[in-house]
């Protein structure tokens, strides 16, 4: 009764401020949270905006206090949910550790401190026609709030697969790792946070995602290496939301001039200094109806300098900037600059529609002469929640012209560490992606999925004239892969998964190219995991 009267005094009496005085973020691999705040908000339940992820926990914390406010509402399996996910954003709700809380490793509290660490540790077994393959990682996790407006994370995740599943030239969905030695790999990611009631203001690295979806989103994804970023957050009314990046890339490019040579004990070696690069990029959400939510950026990657202050500005028209910066820039062809729409409606009970519109270059000449745009992506979709109770139908379409999300500087290419920073498709491409999921029991979760996804020629590699492709897409098709499947997940405890799947997967086409050698050609995959912790 007493813990009841205290979330009924903060959701009169603060909520919101208490939620919002301290963030640290939720990765986006943490997927049950992120489906079942969708879900509450296809219901009606809460108003969310879904567009940049990854939400901080202070969100989250708001968002279930909002929903325990019409648990009422909610079925069985739904309110058993929200009960499971209070123990752990209970943190961010309650001024000490006297509620039904969740299994920490090490967890402390005061008024001043708080701290809390959990380990990591996973393994996933996968069998087809190219044999066994093993990925086992391990590490720690820790975030922390000092006073009342400070938020400390850090994450460390030691990997290991037998065979390697990714590469930079993959269309794949899985995200893009940088081995160290054979087919390990780590991730450290983590940041500093400071928020006031409105906003906040943090230095990170970490993955992050731009754009509506349910597949794979399109503006900024997790495909690349986490990239370390000044994220700027600003709330300051109901009806409006600003969100800024500018992120230190990886160009992978190799800077001659300041390479060197060196000798010692071990021999003579070289040292090689890569190009510095940047991203810079902001996006205004507006809410004109409730419930709908209309988005429009651009954002700029920028080499050959040093860190500009005019980039650092959050606000800008970054095309136009560069437009002033040319001849101060060893290139003079400019930096590389994108425009992006997306929209989302959730007006309609159950139903989430959302489009979003890439734009890598927009020429007013261009659309005179062939009378089209070119060069730009749209992924498109809806989801149908609980129309039937439990159950989940999905469908995602995307399609991009040739030669976007290219660019012909190396140095200025919307790529970290060579991996594409938007869709996994990346350009000349379409494909289409059909889920029915289903959740007949709080932490299970059941899909069967299909998809089809094309790749044209690489025209980029072609050098195909850049003033007219929009004829070229996807002729020929030199890249095509079929893949359905289904697949069960079980969410045991806090952080504690298992799961199991079975995938076909039949590729053509220049498929050494783009495809792991474990998936080349027709493949029935089964697969089991199990893991503490992403």
């Amino acid at each position: 009764m007493r813990s009841r009267f205290l979330l009924f005094l903060l959701l009169i009496g603060g909520a919101g401020r208490l939620c919002s005085a301290q963030e640290v973020y939720q990765h986006i691999s943490s997927q049950s949270i992120y489906a079942f705040l969708d879900e509450m908000a296809n219901e009606g339940i809460i108003d969310l905006n879904s567009v940049v992820k990854p939400y901080s926990r202070s969100l989250i914390a708001e968002k279930l206090l909002q929903v325990e406010k019409q648990s009422s509402n909610l079925n069985q399996r739904q309110q058993k949910e929200l009960s499971f996910y209070l123990k752990d954003y209970g943190k961010e709700i309650h001024p000490d550790k006297k509620f039904d809380k969740r299994f920490d490793v090490f967890y402390y509290k005061d008024s001043l401190f708080t701290f809390s660490l959990n380990g990591i540790g996973g393994v996933q077994i996968w069998d087809n026609a190219h044999g066994r393959n093993l990925h086992y990682w391990n590490g720690a996790e820790v975030f922390a709030y000092v006073g009342k407006h400070v938020g400390i994370y850090a994450s460390l995740r030691d990997n290991h697969e037998d065979k390697i599943l990714v590469d930079t030239n993959d269309l794949s969905e899985r995200p893009g790792v940088v081995y160290k030695t054979g087919q390990d790999f780590s991730e450290m990611r983590g940041g500093i946070t400071y928020a006031w009631k409105w906003g906040s203001l943090g230095l990170v690295k970490d993955h992050l995602e731009w754009g509506n979806y349910y597949h794979y989103p399109s503006i900024i994804s997790g495909k690349a290496p986490s990239i370390t970023q000044l994220k700027l957050v600003m709330k300051p009314a109901r009806w409006f939301e600003f969100n800024y990046i500018h992120g230190w890339l990886v160009s992978g490019i190799v800077d001659s001039v300041r390479s060197y040579g060196y000798t010692n004990s071990y021999g003579t070696d070289t040292r090689e200094v890569y190009r510095k690069k940047f991203i810079a990029a902001n996006l205004f959400t507006f809410k004109p109806f409730k419930k709908f939510y209309a988005s429009v950026g651009n954002s700029i990657v920028y080499s050959d300098m040093d860190a500009h202050p005019a980039y650092l500005i959050p606000f800008m028209l970054y095309k136009s900037v560069d437009h002033t910066l040319i001849n101060a820039s060893s290139n003079t062809l400019g930096q590389n600059s994108q425009f992006f729409l997306d929209f989302s409606s959730r007006q309609i009970r159950h139903t989430h529609l959302y489009t979003t519109l890439f734009f890598d270059d927009i020429s007013i000449t261009r659309l005179k002469k062939n009378g089209h745009l070119d060069y730009y992506s749209i992924n498109s979709g809806f989801q149908v929640s609980d129309l039937v109770p439990n159950t989940f139908l999905t469908f995602e379409f995307f399609q991009s012209y040739p030669l976007v999300y290219k660019h012909n500087m190396p140095t200025t290419s919307y790529e970290s560490n060579f991996y594409n920073l938007g869709h996994y498709l990346q350009d000349n491409s379409r494909g289409y992606y059909i889920e029915l999921g289903c959740k007949p029991l709080r932490g299970l979760d059941v899909k069967v999925y299909y998809s089809q996804a094309k790749h044209g020629s690489d025209h980029e590699e072609l050098g195909t004239d850049r003033n007219d492709v929009v004829e070229l897409l996807l002729k020929p098709v030199d890249w095509e892969q079929n893949r359905s499947g289904v697949k069960a997940r079980y969410q045991v405890v806090h952080d504690v998964f298992v799961s199991a799947e079975y995938e076909y997967q039949h590729v053509r086409g220049n498929y050494r190219k783009y495809t792991a050698p474990y998936y080349w050609g027709t493949n029935h995959s089964v697969s089991i995991g199990a893991n503490y912790g992403f």
